[in-house]
């Protein structure tokens, strides 16, 4: 079993124990099975799923870090929000802005990287708020 903690600066939001979580890290998703090797990574927007048994959830998390030590998984994230949480006229509206002002962008690679990773994050929270369909 592994213990899993998801924090934002605001509150905890999950501590669980849980079987197995799939984390959206910015080397790739990772699948996290108990005795899992030490590791510290940052997030990339996406969804974080865990299961325990025959139930599972799934949150949006980006903007942090997640690490793995001892049968524990840490995840410190900007952004954890369940599909409950999601207000998807609110998340179009702003995917679509989003879009619009990356097609015709011309400002510096820095900030056209913090652009996208708002971009990345409205898109999966428009996939777990409507399980795919935007």
């Amino acid at each position: 079993m592994l213990k899993l903690e998801i924090v934002t600066p605001e509150k905890k939001v999950l501590s669980e124990t849980v079987d197995m979580v799939t984390i959206p890290t910015a080397s790739g998703e990772i699948g996290v099975l108990p005795n899992h090797a030490p590791l510290i990574s940052s997030l990339k927007p996406g969804i974080l799923t865990y299961t325990c048994g025959n139930t599972s959830g799934k949150l949006v998390v980006a903007s942090g870090f997640v690490e793995i030590n001892n049968n524990k998984v840490s995840v410190l994230a900007d952004i954890a929000e369940t599909a409950d949480e999601i207000d998807v006229e609110k998340t179009r509206l702003q995917k679509e802005e989003l879009e619009k002002l990356l097609s015709k962008w011309g400002g510096s690679e820095e900030d056209f990287e913090r652009e996208k990773e708002k971009l990345d994050c409205a898109q999966a929270r428009l996939q777990l708020a409507t399980g795919g369909i935007s």
